[in-house]
């Protein structure tokens, strides 16, 4: 009976021994093991809050080199030189003539060392393309002709591209007749395939044209491009 005690009373010791090792093995640790630091959520939030903020810097960055670009767009271009002349005929056909003429000077960009040509640029005048018949100068007389009114166009075009330094004109016609919107001597005729007017950019930069009607007037400023 004595040894069945014994036996008994040593297993629980022993039982005892094993129990308290497990314990300083596997749980006593555990609070402070890494892992008790995990917390998914807080990550997962961390991880999206990052990527935000790396978002809105790239957005932030595009932003901000868009605005750079226009801004050296902007300052690419500078005006430097204009010219005004009045519309002293509003006759309505000659009225549409300039302004599809005009439509189509503008934004032409003149090279550097390189040479602009009027009727190169807008083209033999044609009912096709909307002009119609204006009060036009031809030999010394006033007609009827199909894009009457484009010598305006041209003649404030050569006032504007002569004050230029580094512009040449190459090639310019009087009208030999007063024409109402400019003295005498200061006009540049043109007509397609036979006079034109010419202007060479011998500058190191290039030149960009813009013509437009604004208050009566029939308008150009050259601007340029560095």
């Amino acid at each position: 009976m004595k040894d069945n005690k014994k036996w008994i009373v040593g297993i629980i010791i022993l039982l005892a021994i094993i129990g308290v090792v497990v314990y300083f093995l596997f749980f006593r640790n555990t609070g402070n093991t890494p892992e008790s630091d995990y917390n998914p959520s807080r990550i997962s939030y961390n991880t999206i809050l990052a990527e935000n903020n790396n978002n809105t810097n790239t957005n932030s960055n595009s932003v901000t080199n868009s605005i750079d670009s226009n801004s050296a767009q902007a300052k690419a271009e500078s005006k430097v030189s204009s010219f005004t002349t009045p519309l002293v005929d509003d006759n309505e056909n000659r009225v549409t003539n300039i302004k599809i003429t005009c439509s189509r000077i503008s934004n032409t960009i003149v090279k550097a060392h390189e040479e602009f040509s009027f009727c190169e640029v807008v083209g033999q005048p044609s009912s096709e393309d909307g002009y119609k018949e204006a009060h036009a100068i031809v030999d010394g007389e006033v007609v009827n002709a199909i894009g009457g009114g484009n010598c305006q166009v041209s003649t404030t075009i050569y006032n504007a591209a002569k004050k230029i330094n580094g512009v040449e004109i190459t090639e310019r016609h009087e009208h030999g007749k007063d024409v109402g919107y400019i003295e005498m001597g200061k006009d540049a005729t043109v007509a397609y395939d036979y006079l034109d007017l010419k202007f060479k950019n011998n500058n190191d930069f290039d030149l960009k044209l813009q013509a437009y009607i604004r208050d009566n007037k029939v308008c150009v400023d050259i601007y340029k491009i560095a």
